[in-house]
């Protein structure tokens, strides 16, 4: 297992179990709560719970009419309940229960998880116990599935089981009709201390009284390639909603800016720099740093001919001219020779890319841009995370842009965020992004400015992405290991693997077709929509643009890769199935 993954599993887990458990009254609860289709909902016990002595009735007549169930068997009383709910629960880092609700609140069982710290990265089903019988038919099945869909779109994590009984055989054959499938038996050996009894499992040879049926949760697949797989879509969890809900209820006056505040400093802390400015946009961020920058009409700045047009497009902009520099086959980023062919007395920029999550080789850029005193903007729209020898992209340059656009990895619906280590360009982004305006003297306007800013709301809604982004990385990074695993061996196609080096987030999972092989990119793409199967072409040279002030003929790795190349679905919520029902696709459509 590799362990920088597990180190930000279990801070997932604890993160995201301790914010469900946070919530201090029953409205606070409910924003945490998982909806369970038009039936209910899965709502956190949690800290306005400590206190429901009618709940804690509830669990501890729930917990005595099912004591057969548990391994630990004795007589609960309130007082034994409630302090297990403090000590035993809220308490426990790993362990997380919900009170399975109608759709007019009331309380029909619990259901939960348990252990979840482990190298496995396993989420145990546990305490599932229906205390009210005859409403809602069919909730518990609803709601274990919710559960697991919500953990496994929210926490990186591998996989669910579960320990029942051997003699609940109502139990495990309603496990079974949900997808669950019997892996082990355990021995368990009683022990008795009174009217206190307790199952362990037995030592090599011990004799046992009791078994435990271990089940794993082995999904049906037959359903998939029913609808479309999708190329992205985010992953938005309680934290987010009720950042957000908070915002748009309190966000306006004194707190007009708490979170755009607190989301851009944390965010300057994440990536490494002292300064990080909200913006409305990825491109009015960088249409900002070449303003700070001084580029403008007659100037020209370098740019990848292969990437998407805002990063030459905010070059437009500012009237300065975008020449187009190639990329290297192996990164798909700027190639830092190709850059050094294009300099000549006008330039006064380097923009670089870091496509798709891969970084660039960030040294050589560096290494150019010092030879001839030019100016570094690193275009990092779909890059938040990724590294270059060990350095988090966004840190290397003048300036560096991200994007929160929907699509992207980290979303604002639409956003993004300047960033820069230089006290004097974060003054003069900080006064271009306000307008121009004079900040000792009001409503007085001495310099060009433009409105391209964040609002509060957004900035909620990114501060609990950006609390969650290590997770959403895992879970990019793991979608990619799918593909290889899938796609390995397979001739004619290259996957876009991250170089020696480099830390890719992998916000697409990508390929690049070998043009030997007998169908065109374009035409696998049309075969794999018709099974259901999203993809998207790479980005052509935009060099090929008609709308440039200066025309320049594409450059041949951008071309060959604009052609050959596309992405695959790599939503940060897909399942290994459905990644690999992309895979047997594209693998019968190239055989023929």
């Amino acid at each position: 297992m590799n362990k920088n993954a597990l180190s930000i599993y279990k801070k997932a887990v604890t993160e995201n179990f301790n914010f469900l458990k946070d919530a201090k009254n029953i409205q606070e609860a409910y924003l945490r709560a998982i909806p369970l289709a038009d039936i209910g909902f899965l709502l956190p016990v949690c800290k306005a719970h400590k206190n429901d002595l009618e709940l804690i009735r509830k669990f501890t007549a729930w917990r005595n009419e099912n004591v057969q169930v548990y391994p630990t068997q004795f007589i609960a009383t309130e007082e034994s309940t409630s302090s297990w709910l403090d000590k035993r629960l809220l308490a426990v880092e790993d362990r997380m229960l919900f009170l399975v609700a109608d759709m007019q609140g009331k309380i029909l069982g619990h259901i939960g998880f348990n252990g979840c710290h482990n190298e496995g990265m396993l989420f145990e089903i546990d305490n599932v116990v229906r205390g009210v019988e005859g409403k809602e038919k069919g909730i518990f099945s609803v709601a274990i599935k919710a559960l697991m869909e919500w953990a496994r779109k929210t926490i990186n994590v591998e996989g669910f089981y579960l320990r029942v009984m051997a003699d609940n055989p109502h139990a495990i054959n309603f496990y079974k009709k949900n997808g669950f499938e019997v892996e082990q038996h355990i021995p368990l050996v009683k022990e008795q201390n009174g009217d206190f009894v307790s199952y362990r499992e037995a030592m090599p040879g011990e004799g046992s009284q009791q078994e435990f049926v271990r089940m794993a949760f082995k999904p049906s697949t037959q359903h998939i390639g029913e609808k479309l797989i999708l190329t992205a879509g985010p992953s938005i969890s309680a934290k987010e909603a009720v950042y957000s809900f908070d915002a748009a209820l309190n966000g306006w006056n004194n707190n007009w800016s708490k979170y755009l505040t607190t989301f851009e400093k944390k965010f300057a802390e994440y990536v490494g720099v002292k300064y990080a400015l909200a913006t409305s946009s990825c491109t009015g961020a960088l249409q900002i740093a070449l303003m700070a920058l001084d580029v403008g009409p007659g100037d020209e700045v370098i740019v990848p001919d292969q990437t998407w047009v805002a990063t030459a497009n905010a070059v437009r902009y500012t009237g300065a001219i975008p020449v187009f520099a190639d990329i290297e086959l192996d990164t798909w980023n700027i190639d830092a020779n190709s850059v050094e062919s294009l300099i000549t007395p006008k330039t006064k920029a380097i923009m670089a890319v870091h496509m798709y999550g891969h970084p660039a080789r960030m040294s050589n850029i560096l290494a150019i841009a010092k030879k001839y005193n030019l100016k570094v903007v690193e275009d990092a729209a779909p890059a938040i995370g990724a590294e270059w020898q060990g350095q988090r992209c966004g840190s290397f340059g003048d300036f560096a842009a991200f994007s929160f656009q929907g699509a992207k990895l980290m979303v604002t619906g639409e956003g993004g965020m300047l960033v820069t280590n230089d006290d004097a360009l974060y003054q003069k982004a900080l006064k271009i992004w306000d307008q121009g305006r004079n900040p000792s003297r009001t409503f007085w306007i001495d310099a060009d400015g433009v409105k391209f800013k964040m609002s509060n709301i957004q900035a909620a809604l990114g501060l609990g992405q950006l609390e969650r982004v290590d997770e959403l990385i895992e879970m990019k990074r793991r979608i990619f290991s799918w593909y290889q695993e899938g796609l390995e061996s397979v001739p004619g196609i290259t996957l876009n693997k991250e170089v020696e080096g480099a830390k890719s987030i992998y916000w697409m999972s990508s390929l690049l077709l070998d043009k030997a092989m007998p169908i065109s990119r374009d035409q696998l793409m049309q075969q794999l929509k018709a099974r259901n199967v999203d993809s998207r072409p790479v980005f052509p040279a935009i060099s090929q643009y008609p709308i440039w002030p200066r025309a320049q003929e594409a450059q041949p790795n951008a071309l060959h890769v604009g052609s050959q190349a596309m992405n695959l679905p790599s939503g940060v919520c897909l399942s290994k199935d459905e990644v690999m029902y992309a895979c047997q696709q594209i693998k019968e459509i190239l055989k023929g």
